[in-house]
């Protein structure tokens, strides 16, 4: 094994029996109430051996001071796999070897004693990954800055709001200096400012030649802090190389699922894992005009057809104001611009509502979009980094935008202009 390498992965698999699944006991009162029904529960001969493999046969190997992102579809297996190399669960067969210290932040308060305070818990981490607690005093103030919970330091983190609570898992895990960082895709909680501070911070560990795996659904964030990228696709290993290319495969075959429909479910949409929520995103659909002006419902439009954003969203809690944010960017990460729906100062009960938006044609150029959306009332509600997919294609009635194809530069089109005449001066 060469020294270099700080992560091997050889045949990793992990299965799980869907009876256990379904039979989840969360509390002392779930297991009590099992164990009693246990001899009364007639057993299916066909049930008991139905499986599912969260892992089947990955293999790889991540170099020192790599980052690397790892993407995938919902139950692909990214999380099973951080939790294999966090050693929280075991393989059900294969290994994974890890060569050096692991600090880890793969949900909400990972790691926290939740009768501790918080102090308590930055060193009680800290004694976990093996620093000294003269090292860890040097780092404290530094930690509890950017958690920004001075205030709160010594109270129990069982108080602390779930924002405050993945403020200092986020900074324990980034300050402590592991030598290895493993992030699942916690940075959507709490506000914009915080969520910049963390993608600002993981981007400083990459530079100091940490290792660092981050999986996240947000294409842009994954683009911008790592140089390479596994694509894991129902528990295999689908590509593993240059993020760039990577993610523009992945998006590829995104694209082509959400094209023949135009329309996602985002009630199912990976987000943060902050509940509840006084506003979530729980539809968009995408449409253009057809030739006798119809509604055309699509993921898929050439440049002179204006684009229709539907965003369908659900109040669960009465609100005063609210604000919709549409960010439209390349399938790279690089945003293109921004939408502000005017704030609604209106008294909006408990429902569904749904906003529009049109896009004019001839500015997006060919190529691949996400949309991202955001929602705000006196806070950031809702995030979705990647709502949907849509592809702007070359005008197909016979006119020619060779230039716009070729010498143009620039992620947007621009028509909108006037030259004057060359004179003599």
């Amino acid at each position: 094994m060469s020294t270099n390498i700080a992560i091997q992965a050889r045949e990793l698999s992990k299965r799980y029996h869907i009876s256990a699944l379904q039979r989840r006991q969360d509390t002392l009162r779930d297991a009590i109430m099992a164990a009693l029904r246990t001899p009364f529960t007639k057993k299916s001969r066909d049930n008991k051996d139905q499986f599912i493999w969260a892992l089947n046969g990955l293999s790889f190997d991540i170099p020192k001071g790599e980052s690397v992102g790892i993407i995938g579809h919902n139950g692909a297996g990214k999380s099973t796999l951080l939790k294999i190399l966090s050693r929280i669960t075991r393989p059900t067969s294969g290994q994974a070897d890890i060569y050096g210290r692991v600090g880890s932040l793969l949900e909400v308060g990972t790691g926290f004693h939740s009768e501790l305070s918080g102090r308590e818990n930055i060193f009680l981490n800290g004694a976990i990954l093996g620093m000294s607690k003269a090292t860890i005093d040097r780092k404290f103030d530094d930690i509890v800055g950017f958690a920004e919970v001075e205030k709160f330091i010594d109270t129990p983190v069982k108080r602390y709001s779930s924002g405050m609570y993945m403020r200092l898992a986020f900074s324990v895990a980034a300050f402590l200096e592991p030598d290895i960082l493993l992030v699942d895709e916690v940075l959507a909680v709490g506000d914009l400012s915080f969520q910049k501070k963390c993608l600002g911070k993981l981007g400083e560990v990459a530079e100091e030649g940490r290792t660092v795996l981050f999986v996240s659904h947000n294409m842009p964030a994954i683009a911008s802090l790592t140089r390479s990228c596994i694509w894991v696709e129902r528990g295999k290993l689908r590509e593993f190389g240059p993020t760039g290319e990577v993610i523009r495969h992945y998006t590829d075959t995104v694209t082509a699922r959400q094209i023949e429909t135009g329309q996602e479910n985002l009630l199912l949409h990976p987000r943060a894992r902050v509940l509840p929520r006084e506003v979530e995103f729980s539809e968009i659909q995408l449409s253009s005009l057809d030739e006798d002006g119809g509604s055309l419902i699509s993921s898929n439009f050439q440049e002179k057809q204006p684009v229709c954003i539907r965003i369908d969203f659900k109040v669960n809690k009465p609100i005063s104001w609210l604000q919709l944010t549409l960010n439209i960017q390349t399938s790279d990460g690089r945003t293109v611009f921004s939408v502000l729906d005017p704030k609604h100062e209106v008294e909006l009960k408990p429902g569904i509502y749904s906003s529009s938006v049109w896009l004019k044609p001839n500015y997006l150029r060919p190529g691949k979009y996400f949309c991202v959306l955001n929602v705000h009332t006196t806070i950031l509600q809702d995030q979705i980094n990647d709502a949907i997919l849509f592809e702007i294609e070359h005008r197909s009635d016979g006119e020619e935008y060779t230039f716009w194809t070729s010498d143009a530069r620039g992620l947007v089109r621009f028509d909108d202009y006037h030259w004057e005449p060359v004179k003599k001066i």
